[in-house]
């Protein structure tokens, strides 16, 4: 299949998958993630409706972000080095992997120069993992009350990586346990303001993520055609 035909294939498996779980469509937004395809696929992607454009590293994002004049919605997805975050904010509408107090302190200060609130996930390592980043379950009630004093950083959801496997069936504890852990947060009322998405499924796993609650999905090469990554 061409750009296009994947395009509108995954298209048809994300409405799928909403009517499956009785969800709307539009309660489901999908990322693009574009760290291995070229500025002109980018560009194309852009073109067929993808406006939301994710990248894992600023070295790689940077020349693709500068040529594009920051068209689209940026989303931060991979590790975010704290010296890193000069580069980010301001430009990445959403980061997506807010995981350690330092990193949330960075953002809090280079928002604050800006004059800007930045739209952050907390990444929860679910599945535990020692290959996955993000913070412990169990951590989560604390470090959100942490993170709740940020005036210029604001949690707007949940984000995980759910084990590569070839049955994706079997990441469905996974995001169902995400999804809980976000309703139970709402439930302690720590933030001001509910916190809605949960950030979560790639290009193997999206309709399990969808239909356990995923508001965002991140998708590579199901879109792209790519090998490499998810």
């Amino acid at each position: 299949m061409n750009l296009e035909q994947r395009v509108a294939h995954v298209e048809e498996r994300i409405r799928a998958a909403c009517a499956r779980s009785g969800r709307p469509r539009e309660d489901v937004r999908l990322i693009a993630v574009t760290k291995y395809v070229s500025l002109e696929t980018t560009r194309r992607l852009m073109e067929l409706g993808c406006s939301h454009i994710g990248e894992n590293r600023w070295q790689d994002a940077a020349g693709k972000w500068e040529a594009l004049q920051g068209a689209g919605t940026w989303h931060f997805l991979g590790t975010l080095q704290t010296n890193k975050v000069k580069d980010v904010v301001g430009k990445f509408a959403y980061i997506h992997s807010l995981d350690r107090l330092s990193l949330a302190k960075e953002i809090e200060k280079r928002a604050a120069r800006q004059g800007i609130r930045v739209d952050c996930f907390i990444q929860v390592n679910v599945s535990g993992e020692q290959t996955k980043h993000g913070i412990a379950p169990d951590e989560l009630p604390d470090f959100a009350r942490e993170v709740s004093n940020c005036e210029h950083l604001r949690v707007v959801g949940l984000m995980t990586m759910a084990p590569h496997v070839e049955d994706a069936e079997q990441t469905r504890p996974v995001f169902r346990e995400l999804r809980r852990l976000r309703d139970d947060l709402n439930e302690a009322g720590i933030f001001k303001e509910a916190v809605p998405h949960l950030s979560m499924g790639m290009s193997n796993d999206f309709e399990v993520a969808i239909e356990e609650g995923a508001t965002w999905i991140r998708l590579g090469s199901v879109l792209t055609g790519t090998t490499a990554g998810r």
